[in-house]
């Protein structure tokens, strides 16, 4: 079933299973009642820790903190079509449930948030890549591991995240042109949220999806309704699939809105118009799918409360686990990075204790 969004250029359709009040418009994946349920847990608890870094950010507990509200069934329904052993998890910044899912605890991602080098510690059961916060830096990272894995013969595909804003940049370019020349298996997931910062995705590019880009590059393309989790999950299988089978990558362009800010130092009341943004609250993935599992009994009252309790459990453990780890020393900042401290290096050192200096 194809939708539309509410672009203000010509209309792109984009796949759906579920549409915006959570009625199903098509076949549904074949997946069983507990990875269904699953899959609203994980998204549920993406939205309570949300509240809770935000909060501790606030506090000074935290670093800069990108939230994922409203963009969790684009993480969701696509990292749950991967195989959570063989394959490659290639995040940006928002994807937190990804990589949870892939086997980072919530007290190890809260530590990597503070600065704590303990939180730079990745999981070695799966094939999980750190957070990247250059823009499309680790696109061609995703490339290379997928070759890598293709020339060892492995049944492995590679899922690289980014944002709009990401499609902007020339590593963008050269990963889809290296992979589709390569016919890796690679899929290249763009979380459309219509904003780069403060950068309205109409000033971003001048075609009318980034998915369209695809054909330019020869590999595969499609456009998804990003806050259907359903959806989500059906379009990366496909695209797995195709990468597997030996025909390329794929590139989704995953359309859904940031409900918030783009981090904690960003302020979006000053940018965003308040009637869309109201607006694109009705599309709340959480809402759209929780109405389709009540409808087709598979949750209930007792099943949100006993998630909600789940949630809590789980943000506490990773609170106490960030809490236990101690102070961070602020001096590891410059250390571990040269042998020989460069001159320039060592004059920012200097005031940087200055100033810690002037603190006490």
């Amino acid at each position: 079933m194809t939708g539309t969004d509410t672009n203000s250029r010509p209309i792109t359709p984009f796949t759906q299973v579920l549409n915006e009040h959570g009625e199903q418009v098509a076949a549904p994946p074949a997946l069983d009642d507990e990875t269904l349920r699953g899959m609203m847990r994980l998204m549920k608890l993406g939205r309570h820790l949300d509240a809770k870094a935000i909060s501790l950010q606030r506090r000074g507990k935290l670093g800069t903190f990108a939230p994922m509200s409203g963009q969790e069934a684009a993480t969701v329904g696509s990292i749950f079509a991967m195989d959570p052993v063989t394959d490659w998890v290639v995040p940006q910044y928002r994807e937190q449930l990804a990589m949870l899912h892939s086997g980072l605890t919530i007290s190890t991602y809260l530590l990597q948030r503070q600065g704590n080098p303990v939180g730079s510690a990745l999981p070695t059961a799966t094939r999980l890549f750190p957070q990247q916060v250059a823009l499309a830096a680790h696109l061609p990272h995703a490339v290379g591991a997928a070759w890598g894995s293709r020339l060892r013969g492995e049944q492995s595909a590679a899922i690289c995240y980014f944002g709009d804003g990401a499609s902007s940049e020339g590593d963008f370019h050269e990963a889809c042109n290296l992979a589709g020349v390569l016919k890796v298996p690679v899929i290249f997931l763009c979380q459309n949220n219509q904003w780069a910062i403060s950068t309205p995705f109409s000033r971003q590019t001048a075609a009318s999806s980034i998915a369209d880009r695809a054909p330019g590059y020869g590999i595969a393309g499609e456009r998804v309704d990003g806050n259907d989790v359903l959806a989500m999950y059906a379009a990366t299988a496909r695209a797995r699939a195709r990468g597997l089978a030996g025909d390329g990558p794929t590139l989704i362009e995953a359309v859904t809105y940031r409900l918030g800010a783009h981090t904690t130092a960003d302020d979006p009341t000053r940018y965003v118009d308040s009637a869309a943004a109201e607006a694109w609250k009705t599309r709340d993935p959480l809402l759209r799918y929780g109405s389709w599992l009540r409808a087709t009994g598979r949750w209930d009252d007792d099943a949100e409360a006993e998630c909600d309790a789940w949630c809590t459990a789980q943000i506490d453990a990773g609170v106490e686990g960030l809490n236990s780890a101690g102070d961070v020393d602020p001096h590891d900042l410059f250390r571990n990075l040269y042998a020989e401290e460069p001159v320039t290096l060592a004059r920012q050192r200097k005031e940087f204790e200055r100033f810690l200096e002037e603190k006490r």
